[in-house]
């Protein structure tokens, strides 16, 4: 099979092509192996939640990241007062704050090197 070269390495489609196809053949055939009495609509595709029924509203299973990192945000409780005063949830604000710090990294890369 002939590809393209290109001096740094080579590109030949139709063996992609074939692998692209060959897991394709593989996927199905793993698919075809799956269980054969799963029906759609019934309590099979409910989500599992420890034997509890799934809540009405979405917001009763939302962790928030408070809940979730709690001891690291209790141990870093001073530093997290000061942020979330900056945190103002615009987005354009997080892009000034990323662009500043950019160019504050350059300016230390310039001046080290």
């Amino acid at each position: 099979m002939g590809g393209i070269n290109s001096g740094f390495g080579a590109w030949n489609p139709i063996a992609w092509t074939l692998l692209f196809l060959g897991i394709l053949i593989v996927g199905f055939a793993v698919r075809s192996r799956g269980r054969k009495d799963y029906k759609r609509g019934t309590d099979q595709a409910q989500p599992f939640l420890s034997g509890n029924p799934e809540p009405e509203a979405a917001e009763t299973l939302h962790v928030r990241g408070e809940n979730l990192y709690w001891g690291m945000v209790h141990g870093l409780s001073a530093y997290y007062k000061r942020v979330r005063a900056w945190h103002t949830g615009i987005l354009s604000d997080y892009v000034a704050w990323f662009i500043g710090a950019l160019g504050l990294v350059f300016i230390i890369l310039i001046w080290i090197g």
